[in-house]
């Protein structure tokens, strides 16, 4: 991306969900999607480049989830209703979204009726690779734990047309996507494979659950539930 001249700030974009070029119109192009259009609740990536995707649903009046940066403190949520207008743009920035949201635990947490999330490479089969560090797929199986979404909700996302690859690998916890949206193009994928039913419990480290609080909080009510259906 930095070869082609499409990256932006923050670089360098290795390590990192790359800014890009053309963000703004791949946001506008999505806020266009009818899945967005019929969606009350949107949960969106804390990531660069889907600022302009939060500023959208925000704008457009529709409530925004946001994981707090690597889930250090939860989930944020941000009702467009109760930040004034001229605070929207700013609120749509992970300092705004502080400043505005409001943290929120997860037996609070609505329903979420599309996700959108920040990729570095997807393929138009619907493979999706991130980062590295997993919290996409921790936010989405957190969700699907609590029965937030389900097989059938619309996962998104916004990349520049250099991100997209012939294929990528899948691995368990992998969700895919369903719909790539670049400046330039809409990709429907057809996604066959199934998305995670929740959080793969075997792969969540001991360092996982010390810096991420909300994943101790599900471990611990699902080890309360597993014991009062032994009792």
């Amino acid at each position: 991306m930095d070869e082609s001249e499409v990256s932006r700030f923050p670089k360098p974009v290795v390590g990192r969900i790359p800014n890009f070029e053309g963000a703004e119109t791949a946001a506008k192009k999505l806020a266009n999607l009818p899945e967005f259009k019929a969606a009350s609740v949107v949960k969106v990536n804390p990531d660069s480049p889907q600022a302009s995707v939060r500023r959208e649903t925000l704008l457009s009046g529709r409530i925004l989830v946001m994981p707090t940066p690597r889930l250090r403190e939860g989930f944020l949520l941000l009702d467009s209703r109760d930040i004034p207008r001229e605070a929207l743009r700013e609120s749509s920035t992970i300092r705004g979204a502080f400043k505005y949201g409001s943290s929120i635990g997860i037996e609070d947490l609505p329903r979420v009726d599309v996700v959108v999330a920040g990729s570095v490479a997807v393929s138009p089969n619907g493979g999706r690779i991130g980062k590295g560090g997993g919290y996409s797929e921790i936010e989405y199986g957190i969700l699907r734990q609590l029965g937030l979404v389900g097989e059938e909700t619309p996962v998104l996302t916004t990349v520049h047309d250099v991100q997209i690859l012939d294929r990528l690998p899948v691995e368990e916890h992998d969700f895919s996507v369903d719909v790539i949206v670049t400046p330039k193009k809409v990709i429907r994928t057809g996604r066959k494979r199934r998305q995670p039913r929740g959080i793969i419990w075997d792969k969540v480290t001991p360092k996982m659950l010390e810096e991420m609080s909300v994943l101790k909080e599900l471990r611990e009510r699902k080890k309360g539930r597993e014991k009062g259906s032994t009792v």
